[in-house]
């Protein structure tokens, strides 16, 4: 097996970067939204109603990132090369990374205020879903332009 260049391997870690950050984003995310969904079926349980099996949608809406984020890395692993600049690779990666795992942080977090909501009032579902649907394609454009910026 020949030894990778060190510009191909600085150039495969722009595409790990876009992975890594987009994985924080949904950690952080599904977190956020767990946690609410929990504190809302506690608080359906103690008030004797029933507990909204739907608030799972609201905490596993951020992990599309990490799918996006992976499509990037493998995008970013086809075209590099010792004639493709690492810094542009790396400098993307990282970039995209930023921005599809901070839409899953916010989509998250705006899921969180989704599962108390639902479960105080059980209705708004449809709109609930929309507006982390809008956030969500945040992480779908900066996918998408920056395999078009790449090339």
């Amino acid at each position: 097996m020949e030894p990778v260049s060190l510009n191909v391997s600085l150039g495969q870690v722009g595409g790990i970067a876009a992975l890594a950050l987009a994985a924080v984003g949904s950690a952080l995310g599904t977190g956020a939204a767990g946690a609410a969904a929990i504190g809302a079926w506690k608080r359906c349980y103690a008030q004797g109603k029933a507990a909204p099996f739907m608030l799972l949608t609201f905490v596993g809406a951020p992990l599309s990132q990490t799918i996006y984020g992976i499509v990037l890395m493998f995008t970013m692993g086809g075209i590099v090369s010792d004639d493709y600049p690492w810094q542009g690779l790396l400098a993307a990666g990282i970039l995209a990374g930023i921005g599809m795992g901070t839409s899953a942080w916010l989509q998250g977090r705006a899921g969180a205020a989704g599962s108390d909501a639902l479960a105080e009032t059980g209705e708004g579902f449809t709109n609930y879903l929309a507006a982390l649907g809008i956030i969500e394609t945040v992480a779908i454009f900066v996918m998408v332009f920056t395999m078009l910026a790449l090339g």
